[in-house]
C-alpha cells in the first residue's frame, strides 16, 4: 500500500530549534534545527512506514494573505538568525537522501501540503506538522492524516476526523468556519469581537457553516445577532484567511517521492560535516532496517 508522509519543513524547524539545545557544527555554525528535523524524521519513517516522502518549506516573499490583510502575521518577531541559517542546511540533507522539496512563491507551506495531499490519489496521507491550522485538510474518505507531536520531538499524535472534533470542537472541514467567527491571534486577525470559542463552536454545531449562520439571524438573540452583524465583514475576511488554498499552481511528481534513500554516502559526509555521530549510527540502523523490510515487503 502507498503511503505519502508530507512534513511540515518550516514548523518543524521552528518547533525543533525552541526544543533543543545550542548545538554547533565543527565550524561552530548552529545546527540544533537541522538535528531536531533528521530526528524526526528517522522517527516518522521507523515508525509510520512511508513509502513516498516529500517536504514543503515557505518562501520569503509575502504570500496572498498578506494582500488581503497587510497586519497578517506583522506580528510575530524575526525569525532568529540562528535559524535562518539552518535551512539551506536542511534542504542540503532533503537533497542528499533524494527527498522532494516543494514550496511556491506567494502561498505558504501549508498550500503547497494542502495542494499536495488532497490531489495526491495515494491509498494513506500523513502530513507531519506542529501547525494545528491544517488539521482542515484531515479527511477520513481520502485518508488523510495529520501527525503532530504532543511533546518534544520523538512524541507525537495522529489525528483523524475523530481526534480532530476532540481537539478542535469541530470536524475538519469547519475549521475556517469556526476561524471567522473567533480569528486567530497568532496569525493577527480576530474574526467578529466578543464571540468566543464557545459561541462559535455552538452555533457551528447548530448551522454547520458560516454562510448557514447569517441565513438564520432572525433565530439568534438579539445581542449575539448585533455581534454577528457588525463583524460581518471581519467574519468573511478571516474565513478567506483561515482557509488553506489547495489548488496552489505548483507543478509536482508523487513519482518522484519514492526514490528516498537514507543509506546515502552523501548523507554520510554531510553528517561529518555537521558532527552528528549519533544520528549517523541511527540512520544506517535505520537503513539496514528498511531495505530488510523491503525484501519482506513491509515497506
Amino acid at each position: 500500500m502507498n503511503k505519502l508522509v508530507i512534513f511540515d519543513g518550516n514548523a518543524l524547524m521552528h518547533r525543533a530549534f525552541h526544543a533543543l539545545p545550542p548545538l554547533t557544527t565543527k565550524k561552530g555554525e548552529p545546527i540544533n534545527a537541522v538535528y531536531g528535523l533528521v530526528s524526526m524524521l528517522l522517527n516518522v519513517t521507523e515508525n509510520l512506514k512511508p513509502t513516498h516522502i516529500i517536504f514543503c518549506f515557505d518562501e520569503k516573499e509575502k504570500t496572498f494573505r498578506s494582500k488581503l490583510l497587510p497586519s497578517y502575521q506583522s506580528q510575530r518577531p524575526e525569525t532568529a538568525n540562528e535559524l535562518v541559517g539552518q535551512f539551506g542546511k536542511a534542504r542540503d540533507f532533503l537533497k542528499a537522501v533524494n527527498i522532494p522539496i516543494y514550496s511556491k512563491s506567494g502561498y505558504e507551506a501549508d498550500d503547497v501540503i494542502g495542494t499536495i495531499a488532497t490531489n495526491s490519489n495515494l491509498n494513506e496521507v500523513i502530513i507531519v506538522t506542529g501547525d494545528r491550522d491544517i488539521l482542515q485538510i484531515v479527511d477520513d474518505a481520502k485518508n488523510i492524516k495529520l501527525f503532530m507531536p504532543i511533546a518534544g520531538l520523538s512524541n507525537g499524535k495522529i489525528f483523524t476526523k475523530k481526534e480532530t472534533i476532540e481537539r478542535m470542537g469541530v470536524t475538519p472541514s469547519q475549521i475556517p468556519d469556526y476561524k471567522a467567527l473567533v480569528g486567530d491571534p497568532s496569525d493577527n486577525y480576530f474574526g467578529i469581537p466578543g464571540i468566543g470559542p464557545k459561541t462559535a463552536i455552538n452555533l457551528i454545531q447548530k448551522y454547520d457553516v458560516l454562510e448557514n449562520i447569517y441565513k438564520h439571524l432572525k433565530d439568534l438573540p438579539e445581542g449575539l445577532r448585533k455581534k454577528l452583524n457588525e463583524g460581518k465583514d471581519s467574519a468573511d475576511l478571516s474565513y478567506k484567511l483561515a482557509t488553506i488554498d489547495r489548488k496552489v499552481p505548483i507543478k509536482y511528481d508523487i513519482k518522484n517521492a519514492d526514490k528516498w534513500d537514507l543509506s546515502s554516502n552523501n548523507v554520510l559526509e554531510l553528517f561529518s560535516e555537521f558532527g552528528f555521530k549519533t544520528l549517523t549510527a541511527r540512520i544506517r540502523k535505520l537503513a539496514e532496517l528498511i531495505e530488510q523490510e523491503k525484501q519482506g515487503s513491509l515497506f
